[in-house]
């Protein structure tokens, strides 16, 4: 992890949480392998974010899908945790899950006193989403779905990816781009909202 405090710790002067806040929320990043998790952690994060990477070796080469992602070269093993302040009451604490099958015990842990998810699709590789959709509902999560497209110029209609992934008419499908991060920020409130209204 880099010791260097980024620029929102620098303009908090302090890595900790304001005393003011008094309401915590864990929210799960989830997805399949490869599918933007760290960075969508990372885009969002007002302080340097944990990351559990490790580089990729030919021990994976047999067992982690690399089509359409040939330049990856590290994955999570653990868990990112990234912190996002809401208001002067409530701040976020986003966990990032690892996507391959092997490491889903570390699943149950992580679930546990999660508000809801967020999960991640690649809609060109949607078939890969099936088995993380089986594990939010597994554990009882709500869950919004974030289209993290890694083809710009391909579109690819809500009602499209609604069908592909058998979804309920009110799960909430939003478009993103974790990179940025505004549109990661939508991603989530998508989210926020969505729990506040099965709340309600």
């Amino acid at each position: 992890m880099d010791s260097n405090p980024s620029s929102a710790e620098t303009a908090n002067g302090s890595i900790y949480v304001s005393s003011a806040v008094t309401n915590a929320a864990k929210i799960l990043v989830v997805g399949h392998f490869a599918v933007g998790k760290t960075t969508f952690i990372g885009s969002l994060s007002e302080i340097t974010p944990l990351r559990t990477e490790e580089k990729m070796t030919q021990a994976s080469l047999h067992v982690d899908d690399l089509r359409g992602v040939a330049d990856k070269t590290t994955t999570t093993v653990a868990l990112d945790f990234g912190r996002l302040t809401l208001s002067d009451e409530l701040v976020l604490y986003l966990f990032g899950t690892p996507g391959q099958q092997r490491f889903m015990q570390l699943w149950e842990d992580m679930a546990r006193g999660a508000l809801g998810a967020l999960l991640l699709v690649d809609p060109a590789r949607l078939e890969e989403t099936f088995p993380v959709i089986d594990l939010v509902e597994r554990y009882g999560l709500e869950y919004a779905i974030a289209v993290n497209s890694f083809e710009p110029d391909k579109v690819y209609e809500e009602a499209e990816v609604r069908e592909a992934l058998d979804l309920l008419p009110d799960t909430p499908v939003v478009y993103c781009d974790a990179r940025d991060r505004q549109s990661s920020a939508r991603a989530l409130i998508a989210l926020v909202r969505h729990l506040l209204d099965r709340a309600a």
